[in-house]
């Protein structure tokens, strides 16, 4: 999408034309109540390469809530599984928003909030540099958008406090990530200082634990082993696999050489799975398939707690 921008002038108009619901019209179609949902990963550096001020400045980008993502620990540890999530209630929750046009209006308990909220784009705006403001311009609007979402998915059609506070949270930290990519975007690049020959062998020695082989660690330091055994901080050790083995050259770092010789590496023993084991496997999320809207759609709000619905987690 960031690529069309640049090629097609009118692509960004069309683009917040649809996001504002308008008729979108061409030579020889028209689209009318459009639609349109944003779904996209982007790395920083094509966000500073084919973001340009100009589409900024018109207001394409402080229409979507960019977040900034990072690593997930969860899914370096294999015993850990991700909760199972029923999404009938959602489900049933779109059927009843998709029924009939709906008027989703703030409780008085929200509009305090609402007001603060207000406030708190309008001075950041005014704080921020023009280049950086102009991405969180609708922070109200944003904030205002998501509580709705949280009030549709409660089947209800007023915004509590409470659904106006988990949707600022949300907000704010788009916002918070929005300056920064723009901060690093328009910020002047460092340039980047090179690693010494000992740093990169001494992070290949420390990558297997102590001691490498020479083909662990000249194919990626660029130097020969002559100039690695010249560093100071090395050790260089050879050893004989057996008595007829082939020789192998070790490197380490100084003051980390182990007093035994380095043992062979066996492969582990194929063991069968325990019974304990295989009922805590780990187990693949499914989403229940889309089901069809009721033929009676409810046009109350639900008397019963909505446990299963993920978004009361941020309530």
């Amino acid at each position: 999408m960031l690529r069309r921008v640049k090629l097609d002038a009118s692509f960004t108009t069309r683009l917040r034309a649809a996001w504002d619901g308008a008729t979108l019209r061409s030579t020889t179609k028209e689209v009318r109540d459009p639609a349109m949902v944003l779904h996209c990963h982007v790395t920083p550096s094509d966000w500073s390469k084919y973001v340009g001020e100009s589409e900024a400045a018109g207001g394409s980008y402080n229409r979507i809530l960019p977040f900034l993502l990072g690593s997930v620990p969860m899914l370096d540890d294999d015993r850990v599984s991700l909760p199972k999530v029923d999404g009938r209630e959602l489900s049933d929750a779109y059927a009843w928003a998709t029924a009939r046009p709906r008027v989703i209006t703030l409780a008085e308990d929200a509009r305090p909030l609402w007001r603060i909220v207000r406030r708190y784009a309008r001075i950041l705006g005014e704080t921020l540099p023009e280049g950086q403001a102009v991405f969180i311009e609708r922070t109200a609007e944003q904030t205002l958008r998501v509580a709705a979402c949280l009030a549709a998915s409660e089947c209800s059609e007023t915004i509590t406090d409470g659904m106006r506070s988990a949707a600022f949270t949300l907000v704010r930290r788009s916002v918070q990530d929005a300056v920064r990519i723009t901060k690093g975007a328009t910020a002047p690049k460092m340039k980047r200082q090179a690693l010494s020959l000992a740093d990169k062998v001494r992070a290949r020695i420390e990558l297997h634990g102590g001691r490498a082989t020479s083909s662990q660690v000249l194919p990626y330091v660029g130097a020969s082993a002559a100039e690695v055994k010249e560093l100071p901080e090395i050790v260089v050790t050879v050893e004989r696999e057996g008595k007829a083995g082939r020789p192998r050259t070790l490197f380490a770092l100084r003051g980390d050489t182990p007093v035994h010789a380095e043992q062979p590496q066996t492969a582990p023993e194929t063991m069968p799975a325990a019974p304990e084991r295989e009922q805590n496997r780990s187990t693949v999320v499914q989403l229940d398939s889309y089901r069809s809207a009721p033929a009676h759609a409810p046009e109350s709000k639900r008397s019963e707690p909505l446990a299963a619905n993920p978004f009361r987690v941020l309530l």
